[in-house]
């Protein structure tokens, strides 16, 4: 029996976009007469049918004849020539080659069952072959006269000797040899697939393919495993009700690529979500059942070590004499279940695959293989990550005392190597351990509080935010009544601190104001010191308890400095920074918070450096500091990623806003990659708002409703408060662009409302009025135009409404103090937009608020700049606003803002005043390509003739013709060429002298 059975798909084809395009090239150069095969390699389920299957389907579309043979397992018994005949037999069957294979009778006899000599040449010699494979060759050359023709042969791995023969003679010396010079070749193509993971050393395909693949005629392609993105793709394209992320990331993750196993992890979602299912399992285990007993022992046991085994490590479990070992190993090579590794290691050369076998082994047996490597890793020096293997085994063979302690050593080894994802899941399992172990026999100075502890600042650093609020209520409950009063303590601030990371405030000052009163201020203590710290950044959003907070935060920072608690004193420092009026905008504001980074880095404690490090770069945004923002922002980035950090929300916001200045700035490529990256390496949900920039440059290059789709993803998750205001920005500033007042302003109140907290309204409050004062704007001036004063007034009652909030949030923002340059470029264009809706545009205004965004917001500057077009042409100042909208143009090209470019044309287009000088800013709407087609139009040339010259399809010669006519306000050719003469935009050709 063969290795694997046929494996069939059911959903449409997912990436291939690069193999399709090679294919389809050595389609192009068989049509132009230069035959080509290409050798289709790749392992089973990796996607070589469903790829030869849309390549035939587009050839079929474009008139080459395709014809299609398989190959099948039959075991010992093989049937010569099955492919051939199977072509053979559909061309005998379709009556339009009927007629062409009657004309060639030696390949007919295939049809025939013939075995005897003449045709196989097993009795008569090579003379009845020779003959046999001249004349498939004369036959599907004749059929490449008549049309192009592809010949695809799949699964060559099962191909009979007799086959291969054949394929070899028409690759070499028959169909596709090389014409004679001067002579056309034949139009012919031919692909064929073979399965790699089925070419053990001695398979009888090996030489074949080594003796093709150094044809010129011939070139392999090899199937490499879906990207992630393609098998996400593929995943949820299985079921009609979306997969949760988790589970899409899961299977993604299992399938390694392979689109077969990727569809079977999801068809079993439902019965065996962990586990491999039965249908993929029989698949799997095929190969591994074709081994010999041993080399099937030695499967069973690395199955049970892991992915990856070493050989050391193997031979002493499998208790085997080396030579065996090593002959049974040779084996499961060859058969290509595993894969010789750096270091003297093997590794499954597919995880499911190890799933399978291990699965396949039975209760005892595991339990006693888990057992021997459990002992074998606790006696060797195995390495440093040998702690985390010693848990696994240990609890798999029920040793639970020794899973125990390896669990805890293990967390100890994540922590020092800055893994905070591994070390919680290593404390949690310590923590699910803890009562299944005998109280004598559990690790001295440990408590299960005191883990829970641990456990939920692993959770906090890793980004698992609610998870380290569960945990730290736990340890909340798990505190008996005579709980020592600083772990009671130390319990309720944690509890407080990540209470703040989910943005819940209330909660948070309560558990603080706890903790501060279960520890005496004298004599000063470390926890008193955090107790305070955490205390005063509870309080710092609510303006009535600042003046207490400061008292207190003063104190402690008096105590920290006496105690030397450097890392308490850093986190003091950042906290009073906002709260005394220094603020992180001013020169002495960011001197202390150097000085808290400082501190915070001589003490080690990464999480605070980095909040100083935050806080830095984000003074630098709000004062307008774009290239100082991001130096501050790399440098947090870089100690959060060597702490292992970056899933923690300090170091989430700064990746944000590193990619919002390069929004900001204009460098959307720049900022569309690291969102991309920022997105593959996204490992938990509260990072999912460093979507936002991706986003921004979304919408603002045409992608209203992608962007709005991925913003309403936002909303739909538990509530973050950087996830509520990207969406909020994206969804006011869709709404308006899609010209809807009433959901741009909803947009914008609801979003105010949802991140206001007790100390005030949230600084973002004036970008998210402004941008809905512009849709407000719009509707009013689109009504005065109308003749509707009272729709207008309505509307500008609201923008009047508005304006209230965006100037309270800029004098007065989240610190208490007036907004920066940033907040006031804001305030600047919400005033403007306010006038533009109560009275009309206002080129004052405009010109102010394009001044604001002067320190470097190069999207908002060329937006309020075409408003400023707008006021000027309004104010009928025409070559300062053609000045402007050269401005906004270029700017426009260069980010590529297309909407923006449209609106600048409409409004140039609309305005279009009679006594304007010929050609003033014409010429300026059109491009320099549309120029050139308007001089051909005036010339009188056609479509075609343009295309002709200018060296671009008749089509798109028609597109630029459209848009000519468009930008002129011209109703067909004529007219258009009438105006552009009119205005200046083309001259006169000058008449030939006889």
């Amino acid at each position: 029996m063969g290795d694997v059975p046929e494996i069939s798909f059911t959903s449409p084809l997912v990436g291939r976009a690069a193999e399709l395009t090679r294919l389809t090239g050595v389609l192009e150069r068989a049509r132009g007469g230069e035959a080509r095969a290409v050798l289709l390699a790749g392992d089973a389920g990796v996607g070589k049918t469903r790829t030869l299957d849309e390549i035939t389907a587009r050839a079929a579309a474009s008139g080459t004849t395709v014809l299609t043979g398989h190959c099948v397992d039959l075991g010992d018994v093989g049937l010569p020539y099955l492919p051939f005949t199977e072509i053979l037999g559909a061309l005998a069957a379709d009556h339009r080659f009927a007629a062409v294979v009657a004309g060639h009778p030696v390949a007919e006899q295939l049809l025939g069952g013939r075995t005897d000599g003449d045709v196989t040449g097993r009795g008569g010699g090579e003379g009845g072959r020779l003959r046999l494979f001249e004349s498939v060759a004369a036959l599907l050359g004749e059929l490449a006269g008549v049309a192009p023709l592809l010949l695809v042969l799949e699964d060559l791995h099962w191909a009979d000797q007799s086959s291969r023969d054949l394929l070899r003679f028409l690759l070499t010396r028959g169909a596709l040899q090389r014409p004679t010079a001067g002579a056309a070749g034949p139009r012919l193509a031919l692909f064929a697939s073979y399965r790699t993971d089925d070419l053990h050393r001695r398979h009888p395909l090996r030489p074949l393919l080594a003796e093709l693949v150094r044809l010129p005629v011939v070139e392999r392609l090899e199937l490499r495993p879906l990207p992630d993105a393609d098998v996400a793709r593929l995943v949820r394209a299985q079921r009609e009700t979306p997969l949760p992320d988790a589970t899409v990331r899961r299977i993604v993750e299992r399938a390694e690529g392979n689109a077969f196993y990727a569809e079977e992890l999801v068809a079993a979602t439902d019965s065996t979500p962990d586990g491999v299912p039965s249908a993929l399992a029989d698949v799997l285990l095929i190969r591994f059942e074709q081994l010999s007993e041993t080399a099937q022992q030695v499967l069973r046991t690395a199955a049970v070590a892991g992915r990856r085994v070493g050989h050391d490590l193997l031979r002493d479990a499998v208790a085997l004499p080396e030579e065996e070992l090593e002959t049974a190993l040779r084996e499961a090579v060859g058969r290509q279940l595993f894969v010789p590794g750096d270091g003297d290691t093997y590794t499954f050369r597919h995880a499911l695959a190890r799933e399978a076998v291990y699965a396949d082994l039975l209760p005892g047996e595991r339990a006693r293989l888990h057992g021997a490597f459990a002992r074998l890793l606790a006696a060797g020096d195995r390495g440093p990550g040998s702690a985390a293997e010693r848990a696994h085994h240990y609890r798999e063979s029920h040793d639970l005392r020794e899973a125990l302690a390896a669990s805890l050593e293990a967390a100890d080894h994540a922590r020092r190597v800055g893994a905070p994802a591994e070390e919680l899941r290593h404390v949690e399992t310590a923590l699910e351990l803890w009562s299944a172990v005998d109280a004598a026999a559990r690790p001295a100075g440990v408590a299960p509080v005191t883990l829970t502890l641990r456990a939920s600042a692993a959770a906090a650093h890793a980004g698992e935010l609610h998870r380290a609020v569960a945990l730290t209520r736990s340890a909340l409950a798990g505190l008996g009544q005579d709980a020592d009063l600083e772990l009671a303590a130390r319990v309720r601030y944690t509890l407080a601190g990540n209470l703040l990371g989910v943005d819940d405030l209330r909660a948070a000052l309560t558990h603080s104001r706890e903790a501060l009163s279960l520890i005496p201020e004298e004599p000063p203590s470390a926890t008193w010191v955090w107790a305070a710290a955490t205390y005063v950044m509870a309080t710092a959003r609510q303006a009535d308890l600042v003046p207490g907070a400061l008292r207190i935060g003063r104190r402690a920072l008096k105590a920290a400095e006496e105690l030397g608690v450097e890392d308490a004193r850093a986190d003091l420092l950042i906290t009073m920074n906002r709260l005394d009026g220094t603020n992180r905008r001013t020169p002495l504001g960011r001197e202390r918070l150097r000085e808290a980074r400082d501190l915070a880095r001589r003490a080690g404690n990464a999480p605070v450096e980095v909040r100083a490090l935050f806080n830095l770069s984000l003074g630098c945004f709000e004062s307008g500091d774009l290239e100082e923002c991001l130096d501050w922002a790399e440098e947090g980035v870089e100690r959060a990623r060597r702490f292992g950090l970056l899933s923690a929300p300090y170091p989430l916001e700064l990746r944000y806003l590193r990619m919002l200045v390069q929004y900001t700035l204009g460098h959307w490529d720049a900022c569309l990659r690291e969102a991309g990256e920022s997105a593959a390496s996204a490992a938990s949900p509260a990072g999912a708002y460093l979507v936002g920039p991706r986003l921004y440059v979304t919408l603002a290059r045409g992608g209203l409703e992608a962007a709005e789709r991925a913003a309403l993803d936002l909303l739909a998750q538990p509530f973050d408060w950087m996830g509520t205001l990207v969406a909020g920005v994206v969804l006011t500033d869709a709404a308006g662009l899609r010209g809807d007042p009433a959901e741009a302003v909803g947009r914008a109140r609801s979003t105010v409302e949802a991140l206001t907290d007790p100390g005030g309204v949230p600084d973002v409050t004036v970008r998210l009025t402004a941008l809905a004062l512009a849709a407000v704007a719009d509707a009013a001036v689109r009504l005065r135009l109308a003749g509707d004063a009272v729709g207008a007034e309505r509307w500008a009652r609201t923008a009047t409404d508005l304006l209230a909030g965006a100037r309270a949030s800029a004098r007065e923002g989240e610190a208490g103090l007036a907004q920066g340059p940033e907040g006031q470029a804001w305030l600047a264009r919400a005033e403007a937009e306010w006038a533009r809706a109560v009275s009309g545009p206002d080129p004052a205004a405009w010109e102010k608020a394009v001044a604001g965004f002067a320190f470097g917001d190069a999207y908002e500057r060329a937006r309020c700049r075409l408003r400023l077009v707008e006021a000027l042409l309004a104010a009928d100042r025409g070559e300062e606003a053609a000045a402007e909208a050269a401005e906004v143009r270029r700017e426009a090209d260069r980010l590529g803002a297309a909407p923006l470019r449209e609106r600048l044309d409409e409004l140039v287009r609309r305005d279009r005043p009679a006594d304007r000088a010929p050609g003033s800013d014409r010429a300026a709407v059109l491009t320099a390509r549309e120029r050139d087609v308007l001089r051909l139009l005036a010339l009188g040339r056609s479509n075609r003739q343009i295309g002709e010259e200018l060296y671009i399809s008749a089509k798109t010669a028609s597109v630029h013709v459209s848009n000519i006519l468009a930008k002129l306000g011209a109703a067909g050719r004529t007219e258009a060429v009438a105006l552009a003469y009119r205005q200046g935009l083309v001259a006169a050709e000058p008449t030939a002298r006889g």
